[in-house]
């Protein structure tokens, strides 16, 4: 397998999520490695937290599992046991089904960068802090109507 050159991936801070969320993930750079090497059976990002910024808002998937290997400084583990500090070699797993909502924090003065493992849901997505919910395909209120 060749490898990898990053800078050939475009970088995006792009999201779905509904605007009055999307701040959370402004600082939150992503290479979307798996389709841009032609890999489909699950998904590769390289992704890169600005100071202040999240992996996303905290949150759980049905059908998903996720894991994460940090590459280079620190950032928050935060999920429903607690916070725990991560730093360059540390890895997470999130089994689907585990109501464990989680999402990664720069809480330091400089960048931090992580791989995540996953693929693209089919099922529903959890998030414990705010009135959002994944499902059928769309973001919704946590009473099932769409954003």
């Amino acid at each position: 397998m060749p490898r990898i050159d990053l800078d050939d991936i475009v970088q995006s801070n792009g999201t779905a999520y509904p605007a009055d969320l999307a701040a959370a993930v402004q600082e939150r750079w992503v290479r979307r490695i798996a389709p841009a090497m032609g890999l489909t059976d699950f998904g590769v990002s390289h992704v890169v937290l600005k100071p202040g910024a999240a992996s996303s808002q905290r949150h759980w998937h049905e059908d998903e599992d996720e894991f994460v290997v940090m590459l280079a400084g620190q950032a928050t583990l935060v999920e429903e046991d607690g916070r725990t500090v991560l730093h360059a070699g540390d890895c997470a797993a999130f089994p689907k089904g585990e109501p464990n909502g989680h999402h990664l924090v720069n809480e330091s003065d400089a960048d931090c960068a992580f791989i995540a493992f996953g693929r693209p849901p089919s099922g529903d997505c959890h998030y414990p802090d705010i009135d959002l919910l994944w499902s059928g395909g769309a973001y919704r209120h946590k009473d099932g109507r769409r954003y």
